[in-house]
C-alpha cells in the first residue's frame, strides 16, 4: 500500500455552448468513458457534478482563469483519484478515450494552458475543486514539480523527478481492454 494517492484534474473550453450540434461526439462519448474509467485498474474514485445524479461533487465546482463562457455556465472537467501514476495513463491514453483524445480540435479551443495536472495527496485526502484549480494554475504559471505535474514530466510521492514505467503502462493498459469490454 502507498502513503500517498494521486489526483488528477483535466480542463478543456468548448469552442461553442455545451449543447451546440459540434459538441454531440463529446457527449456521445461521456458516458462510456465515465464507465470505462470507473472499472480502470488503479482507479480509487472521481468526483461528481453538483445537481447531477451518480458520485458526490468534491466541493463546489470551480473553474481556472482559463475558463471562458459560453452561455451555459461550465466547462468539461474532471477529478479523480488514482492509486499510481502508470494507472490514469494507461486510462487516458487508450480505448475510449484515446479516440475522444484524437478528436479533441473538433470540440475544443486549442489551450494555452496543460489539459491536465497530477498532483500527490495524503491517502485519506480527498481534494476539492478549489485545490484541483489552484493546482492546475500553478503548473501552468510555474511549470512542473513535485507540488503540480504532467505525465510528461512527473515527480514521485516523495518530491523526485520520475520516469512512468511504460511496460506497466502497457500492462495496465491490456488489463482496462478487457475490463471495458464489460462497460460498452
Amino acid at each position: 500500500m502507498t502513503s500517498k494517492r494521486l489526483a488528477l484534474y483535466t480542463f478543456g473550453v468548448f469552442r461553442a455552448r455545451a449543447g451546440d450540434p459540434v459538441n454531440q461526439g463529446f457527449h456521445d462519448r461521456n458516458d462510456l468513458n465515465l464507465r470505462n474509467v470507473e472499472a480502470s485498474d488503479g482507479f480509487i474514485a472521481r468526483s461528481g457534478y453538483a445537481g447531477e445524479p451518480g458520485s458526490e461533487s468534491w466541493g463546489t465546482q470551480v473553474f481556472p482563469r482559463f475558463y471562458a463562457e459560453r452561455g451555459d455556465g461550465w466547462s468539461p472537467s474532471t477529478l479523480s483519484l488514482w492509486t499510481d501514476l502508470p494507472s490514469p495513463m494507461a486510462f487516458s491514453y487508450a480505448g475510449a478515450h484515446a479516440e475522444a483524445i484524437r478528436h479533441g480540435r473538433d470540440w475544443f479551443v486549442k489551450p494555452e494552458w496543460p489539459p491536465l495536472v497530477l498532483w500527490w495527496v495524503g491517502h485519506d485526502h480527498v481534494p476539492t475543486w478549489q485545490e484541483a484549480v489552484f493546482k492546475h494554475e500553478h503548473l501552468h504559471d510555474h511549470g512542473p514539480g513535485p507540488l503540480a505535474f504532467t505525465f510528461k514530466t512527473a515527480f514521485s510521492q516523495d518530491g523526485h523527478p520520475v520516469t512512468i514505467d511504460s511496460e506497466l503502462v502497457r500492462s495496465k493498459m491490456q488489463l482496462n481492454s478487457a475490463r471495458h469490454q464489460h462497460t460498452s
